[in-house]
This record gives C-alpha cells, sequence and structure tokens, in this order.
C-alpha cells in the first residue's frame, strides 16, 4: 500500500492542488503539487507563440542574429539558412512538445519514461545546471542595460561603474547594485507562479517588437533607406562554396535553441491541445524569428552610416541615440526582453528539475531559487568575459543536450509507440513500468555516455573543430540511435526461449 501523500511544502507552479491530478497511489518521493499531472491545460496558441518571442527577443538573440550576417554571405543566403535552422527547430520542438502536452507533466517526469522514476533525475540535473550557468550570465546581460540607464539619469555615478575604483570579484559597485536588482525582479516574477511567468511573457515580447520597430524607422530616416543591407560583411563565398558556411549556420540556429528545446515540454504541458502547442510554434518559430532577424540585421547595417560604426549590441545602440527617453525605453525594454528569456529558459527549467530530485523538501518555487542563487556564486560576469572558459563550461554541459533529447524522442515515438501510463510516472512499485532495475534503466544510461562523449569530445579538440558547430545534431543521432538499438535488443533477448 502506497503511503498517504503529505502537502508539497511551499507553493505550486500550478497555482493550487486543484489544478492538478494527485491520485491516492502516488508516491511521495515523485509527487508534489508542481510535478503532477494537470488537471485542466488553458494555454492557447498565442501564449506559445509569446514564450518563443521572450525567448528570441533578448540581447543575445539580437546578436547572434546579427552575427549570422557578418558570415561573408549574401543576406538572401543568410536568409535561407536561418529559415532552415528554424525550421529545423520547431520540428524537433513539436515532437518533444507532445509527450508532455497528452500527459499535462513537465520534462522531469516525461523523462520517466525513458530513465526510470530514480534515472530521471540524471537528465534532470544536467538540464539544470546548464540554465544556472544561462541564468547567470542572462541576468548579467540584463543588468548592464539597467546600468546604462542609472548612468544616464545619475553620470555622477559613473566612477562606481569602475571596477578599478570599486569592485567586487570583478564586478563594479554599481554592476553589482543592478545586478542584484534584476535578480530580485525576476525572483518576484517567478514566485508568483506559472500564471504571472505566462502575463509577463505575453506583452514582453510585443513589447520588444514595437521599440526594434522604432529603433529601425528611426535609424533608416537618418542613414537613408539606400544605405541599408542584409549583409554586414564582406561577400567572401559564392556559388559552392557558400554552401558550407549556410550549413554552418543553420548548425547555430538549431544550436542556439538547443536548451529551451530539451525542456519544452516544461510549457507544452500547459497547452490546451497539442494543435494549439504546433500553431504557436509556427508563428513563434519560423514567423517571428525570421521577422526578428530581418529587424535586426537592418537595425544593425544602420549603425555604420549613422554612428560611423557597426554596432551589434542593440543597448549599446540605443545608449547613443541623443534623446534620453529613447535611451531610457530601448535599455529598459531589452532588459524586459532579457528577463523574459531567462525566466521561461533558465529559471523554470531548473525549478522542475531540481524540484523532481526530492519533491516533498524541495518545491518549484525553492527548486528555482537554488539556481537564483546558485548563479551568483560563479560570477557570471567573469565566465561571460571569458570566452575560453564559458567555451569549456557551456560545451562540455551542452555536449549532453544532443544525446537527452535523441534519448527521449526513441522511447516516445520508436520504443513506446507514444504510448505512455501516467499513473506508472509516480510509483515506486517494482511492478511500474518505468520502475526497470531499482528505479533505473540501464539502457538509457549506457546511451548517454558515448553519445555525450563524442560531441564533447568535438567540441574541445583544436583539430576536430569543423564539427563543433554539429555537436547537438551528432549527440541526437547517437543518443536516438544507440537507445533504440539497446531497448530493440533487451526485447529481442526477452522473448527468447529460455
Amino acid at each position: 500500500m502506497s503511503p498517504k501523500l503529505p502537502e508539497a511544502p511551499g507553493g505550486a507552479a500550478s497555482e493550487g492542488h486543484a489544478r492538478v491530478i494527485i491520485k491516492p497511489g502516488y508516491h511521495p518521493d515523485l509527487t508534489n503539487e508542481d510535478l503532477a499531472p494537470l488537471k485542466e491545460q488553458t494555454w492557447g496558441a498565442y501564449n506559445i507563440f509569446a514564450f518563443w518571442m521572450s525567448d528570441v527577443h533578448s540581447v543575445g538573440g539580437y546578436v547572434t542574429a546579427g552575427s549570422l550576417f557578418s558570415l561573408g554571405l549574401v543576406g538572401w543566403q543568410v536568409l535561407i539558412a536561418l529559415l532552415a535552422g528554424i525550421m529545423i527547430v520547431q520540428l524537433f520542438c513539436n515532437l518533444v512538445a507532445k509527450p508532455s502536452q497528452v500527459t499535462g507533466t513537465p520534462y522531469p517526469v516525461i523523462c520517466r519514461a525513458p530513465f526510470g522514476v530514480k534515472g530521471a533525475n540524471i537528465p534532470a540535473i544536467i538540464r539544470g545546471l546548464i540554465a544556472v550557468a544561462w541564468y547567470g550570465i542572462q541576468t548579467y546581460l540584463a543588468s548592464s542595460a539597467f546600468m546604462v540607464v542609472a548612468l544616464k539619469f545619475f553620470p555622477s555615478l559613473a566612477p562606481y561603474a569602475d571596477v578599478g575604483q570599486h569592485g567586487f570579484v570583478g564586478l563594479s559597485a554599481l554592476g553589482w547594485a543592478c545586478f542584484m536588482f534584476l535578480w530580485v525582479l525576476q525572483a518576484i516574477v517567478f514566485w508568483r507562479g506559472m500564471e504571472a511567468i505566462r502575463v509577463f511573457i505575453d506583452w514582453a515580447g510585443p513589447a520588444v517588437y514595437v521599440v526594434m520597430i522604432v529603433l529601425a524607422v528611426y535609424l533608416i530616416a537618418k542613414a537613408g533607406i539606400g544605405n541599408i543591407g542584409l549583409t554586414l560583411g564582406e561577400v567572401k563565398y559564392s556559388g559552392w562554396d557558400a554552401l558550407p558556411v549556410m550549413i554552418n549556420a543553420i548548425a547555430l540556429v538549431v544550436s542556439y535553441f538547443s536548451g529551451p528545446m530539451l525542456n519544452f515540454g516544461d510549457f507544452s504541458r500547459y497547452g490546451k491541445s497539442f494543435g494549439a502547442v504546433k500553431a504557436g510554434n509556427f508563428w513563434g518559430l519560423p514567423v517571428n524569428f525570421l521577422g526578428f532577424s530581418v529587424l535586426t540585421v537592418v537595425t544593425t547595417s544602420a549603425t555604420l552610416p549613422v554612428f560611423g560604426h557597426m554596432i551589434t549590441d542593440p543597448v549599446e545602440t540605443v545608449s547613443k541615440i541623443d534623446s534620453t527617453f529613447a535611451v531610457v525605453l530601448g535599455a529598459l525594454t531589452f532588459m524586459i526582453a532579457t528577463i523574459g528569456i531567462n525566466i521561461v529558459a533558465n529559471f523554470v527549467s531548473p525549478a522542475f528539475d531540481f524540484s523532481n530530485v526530492a519533491p516533498q523538501r524541495i518545491s518549484w518555487r525553492m527548486g528555482g531559487m537554488i539556481a537564483a542563487v546558485g548563479s551568483v556564486f560563479i560570477t557570471p560576469w567573469n565566465l561571460y568575459d571569458n570566452p575560453q572558459v564559458i567555451h569549456y563550461t557551456l560545451d562540455i554541459l551542452g555536449a549532453f543536450i544532443g544525446p537527452l533529447f535523441g534519448i527521449l524522442i526513441a522511447d516516445f515515438y520508436k520504443v513506446k509507440k507514444q504510448q505512455i501510463v501516467v499513473d506508472d510516472l509516480y510509483t515506486l512499485s517494482e511492478n511500474g513500468s518505468y520502475w526497470y532495475e531499482g528505479g533505473y534503466n540501464r539502457n538509457a544510461i549506457l546511451a548517454i555516455i558515448p553519445s555525450a562523449l563524442v560531441p564533447a569530445i568535438c567540441a574541445l579538440v583544436p583539430s576536430l573543430s569543423m564539427l563543433a558547430n554539429f555537436t547537438w545534431f551528432i549527440g541526437v543521432g547517437l543518443g536516438y540511435g544507440i537507445y533504440n538499438y539497446l531497448m530493440l535488443r533487451q526485447t529481442a533477448l526477452a522473448s527468447q526461449p529460455a
């Protein structure tokens, strides 16, 4: 007989017990109000669309999109590469969305199907650690935008923005104040629960579009329409020589979205139907990303004739405009945009992931705060300012993203044939479908090792640098193939007569 499930500590992401299903047989070591399947799923296509707007419309997204137009390709070639890359992202997001949408469960819970009810902590912790690193970096980027606003109004604070005069562990006193202000602001939004996050992202993404369009129109008017182009660098490749560069650009687009793509189930679980999720993905990915990319390249292109040199950072661009109102509006908008991506991509994920480790001791809110506190201790400004450190740290962790994705997809579509026994995701009974051996699926764990090792080697060994942009694809292919082979082999052996 299963023990009685006690009340979950802290608050609940689902805004109360009434919105989730917790059956008497659900084991407390696997269940709380945040991890249980949803009773009602209310997000429509616009909510998913807004999620992707918040994920794309950030300083990091702006710089990434702009950098693709500086690869030495003609503008139309970059647009084709962007479209191909983002359609791959859309396809994979639809694949990973379905198991969580049909079961109403978040990413770490659906991982119990391939990894076992206890083994699911392995992918959950890996994804959580990646999110902690990026959460700190994105908070630092948002605080930089906030510091622009602070110095515009209070120029006397300039000495406190100098890390040499007033600094601590690599960050200036004003930098610390701005970082902690943003840190607390994000925590407040997050603490109010998933419904508050939904409301926030519903308007944050569109707000950035408005400011981006105004900024683009202003700069085009100053530069002249004839000085605007879709190529930000010298064209170096033509004909078939451009093809490898375009393929690299496609890979870069997919890699940029690999983190949110992996745990997209944390959001698709709220979708009222799978059709609504797919519609939101269509408008939020190919349509939205291409629109944002065109605005980005037009704005960046205009900075050359207007300011005398090309500026790829939108915060720096708005800081040079001769209008205090424009500077404040632009910087605040990009700050809000970066908060949006940080919450959806790097706060919600570790909240569910860490809660999954100990559901009765770590609530969704506590899991998120563990990630937030951890993001301060890694001093993300030092991480971000040292490309070599961030390269080794994030590339090694990122080498696991592809395999985890491949294993999850192989299990749901190939092995389980899209059939999930939801109640068995919450039981420690040895008769449960996902108990395997002691709560761990040895095949999934064995599949991770070579599937992550090969991409890590490709990312870290200089002689294999040409494969570095394709580590996600390599990991997905290996994870999918090895896991599928091991599971089929196990089934074949089990069916043989004794």
